[in-house]
């Protein structure tokens, strides 16, 4: 399936998603020939009714919320600037919601659109990129916050393959995008963990290729790292500008257990991730 509609997601708090990653957003988006929407919510704090009689923490939580409706404002104009100046389809959406529900808010959205686009800041968690990728039963593209060295361009795409559900759904997901890149790498790490089948790499370079996409396959020796210290050595050494690649987690009581590999790759990534689940 074509990707159509994109959603990106604009955090307003508590640090506003920075410009580039708008950018970055709006050359993907010009490079699929997608409609992309922007979202973000103004944040209201919660104050507990035992600390309401205490007004002082009551105007902190309403300067707060003030702020980051300021900033929301301020992201979704940066975009429709963006958007206009790439001549792409757009839309802005800006809701309220309660501190803890903000997550919650983004999913519904990004339940109804081909794909999300989220990025992941440096200076807090990834709740809501985290959130995105197992609620929403859609892919999710993560961004790097770090500002990009010029448009996005689909030169090189390497797709982390050892078939999983997982990377299977990531495989799907991402044929819209393979098939506009220049050059496709599978990537298999061996010696870290069992694969169920010897030829799944050479099964799947058959199916992409009735799709009119040509890959190299690459047999990865894990030589006692991680398969996430892998794939990033992967991605620098080939300066890949995408990464395709399963997510492996579930979420109890709010909190989300990743395997090692989607925690390491999410928490500081290099480049633009695309992660399926």
């Amino acid at each position: 399936m074509a990707i159509r509609d994109i959603l990106l997601t604009l955090t307003s708090y508590p640090d506003p998603t920075p410009i580039s990653v708008i950018d970055r957003a709006a050359s993907f988006a010009y490079a699929l020939d997608a409609h992309i929407a922007a979202i973000s919510c103004e944040v209201h704090i919660e104050v507990p009714g035992s600390f309401i009689s205490f007004g002082t923490v009551e105007a902190i939580a309403g300067g707060e919320a003030h702020r980051s409706h300021d900033s929301a404002k301020d992201l979704l104009a940066a975009f429709e600037a963006a958007a206009q100046k790439a001549g792409l389809l757009h839309e802005t959406i800006l809701e309220k919601s309660l501190s803890h529900r903000v997550s919650e808010r983004l999913v519904e959205y990004a339940r109804l659109r081909d794909l999300t686009i989220v990025s992941v800041p440096e200076s807090y968690d990834q709740w809501y990129a985290e959130a995105i990728i197992f609620g929403s039963g859609r892919p999710t593209l993560v961004l790097p916050e770090s500002p990009p060295s010029g448009r996005f361009e689909l030169n090189t795409v390497i797709v982390a393959w050892d078939f999983s559900r997982s990377s299977a759904r990531a495989v799907a997901d991402a044929i819209p995008m393979l098939e506009k890149a220049k050059r496709v790498r599978v990537v298999t790490v061996t010696n870290e963990k069992i694969i169920d089948t010897k030829h799944s790499s050479e099964e799947l370079a058959k199916n992409l290729s009735r799709h009119g996409i040509d890959v190299t396959l690459d047999r990865v020796d894990a030589a006692g790292r991680s398969i996430g210290d892998v794939l990033a050595r992967e991605v620098a050494a080939d300066n890949a500008d995408l990464l395709v690649m399963g997510a492996y987690g579930h979420s109890r009581f709010r909190e989300f257990i990743l395997g090692g590999a989607t925690r390491s790759m999410l928490s500081k990534p290099q480049l633009p991730i695309l992660f399926s689940h």
